[in-house]
C-alpha cells in the first residue's frame, strides 16, 4: 500500500513515478471508450509519442496478460478477458465494500491511518474501497485500481494463502523490485509468506515505498477462505517495531468483523 504525505527533508520518491511501464499499462486501456473499441499500435505510438515498437511492447504485456486481445483481422487490440473478470469481481464486491465502510471509518478512527479494502484476481490485487484519514496523509490508490502482487502488506496478506501450486505459477515470473526492501525473490518471498501465515496477517516497512509501514489482515468466508483483506498504512518513521501492535490489534478486529457480518449477509 502506498500513501502521499509531505515530504520531510532527505525523503524518497517513492514507486509511484508517472510514465512507469505500470502507468503507461494502465493509460493504454483508459484510451478505450463508447467510440474507441479498438486500438491499433499506430494510434498507441502517436497518442503518446513514442516508438512503433514501444507501442508493440506495451500492447504485447497487455495481450500476454490477458487484459487485451487481437481482433481476428488483426486491424488492432480490443479489451480482453481479464478485464471482463476484473469487472465481474467489481460489481461482486459492491456488497461486500458496502459492508466494509463502516467498520474501515471505525478503523481509521482507532488507529488514525487511511484504510483500504483489497481483493486478488489471478496475478493482480484490485483496489475495491478505500477510507481516508484526513489531508495529512493519504492514500494514492483509486477504487478499481490494480495493484503489484508481491510487494505491500495488503497484496501479501492476500497471497500468503493462496495454494501452493498457484502460488508457483504467481512466483515463475519476474517479480518487480520497488524498493531495496520489496521481496522480488521467489524463495525468500515463499518464506516470508509462512511468517505471515503463521502470525495471521502481513506488515509491510518500505516495500513500495521507502516512507511507508502497511498491516494488512485476511477477510476469510464461511469455508475458510481468504476472499479479500483490509489494511491500513502509516508513515514508517512514526511506529517503531515494539509499537506495531497497536495497529495490527485494529486491523485483525476489523477483518474478523468484516467478515462475520459477511457470513451472515452471504456475501463473498
Amino acid at each position: 500500500m502506498s500513501v502521499s504525505a509531505p515530504r520531510e527533508a532527505g525523503g524518497g520518491q517513492g514507486y509511484r513515478v508517472r510514465n512507469s511501464t505500470a502507468d503507461r499499462a494502465l493509460d493504454i486501456l483508459l484510451l478505450f471508450d463508447d467510440e474507441r473499441l479498438t486500438l491499433s499500435a499506430s494510434e498507441v505510438t502517436k497518442h503518446f509519442g513514442v516508438a512503433r515498437s514501444t507501442a508493440y511492447r506495451y500492447l504485447e504485456s497487455l495481450t500476454s496478460n490477458g487484459f487485451l486481445e487481437e481482433n481476428q483481422t488483426g486491424s488492432g487490440f480490443r479489451l480482453g478477458p481479464r478485464v471482463l473478470e476484473l469487472a465481474r469481481l467489481a460489481r461482486k464486491g459492491i456488497g461486500l465494500s458496502e459492508l466494509a465502510k463502516p467498520i474501515m471509518r471505525e478503523l481509521v478512527e482507532r488507529t488514525g491511518a487511511p484504510a483500504l479494502l483489497t481483493r486478488r484476481t489471478g496475478s493482480a490485487v484490485v483496489c475495491l474501497e478505500r477510507q481516508e484519514a484526513g489531508q495529512a496523509l493519504r492514500l494514492s490508490y483509486e477504487r478499481g485500481q490494480v495493484l503489484p502482487i508481491n510487494a505491500g502488506a495488503a497484496a501479501l496478506a492476500l497471497l500468503a494463502w493462496v495454494p501452493d501450486d498457484e502460488l508457483d505459477d504467481l512466483l515463475a515470473g519476474p517479480l518487480t523490485r520497488f524498493t531495496d526492501a520489496t521481496h522480488a525473490d521467489p524463495d525468500k518471498l515463499r518464506k516470508h509468506l509462512a511468517d505471515i501465515r503463521h502470525h495471521g496477517y502481513a506488515v509491510s516497512r518500505g516495500e513500495l515505498d521507502p516512507d511507508v509501514l502497511g498491516v494488512a489482515a485476511p477477510v476469510r468466508d464461511a469455508d475458510g477462505r481468504v476472499t479479500c483483506a483490509i489494511s491500513i498504512a502509516t508513515l514508517s518513521h512514526r511506529v517503531p517495531d515494539a509499537t506495531i501492535d497497536q495497529y495490527v490489534t485494529p486491523v485483525l478486529e476489523a477483518a474478523g468483523q468484516l467478515a462475520d457480518q459477511a457470513r451472515l449477509r452471504n456475501i463473498a
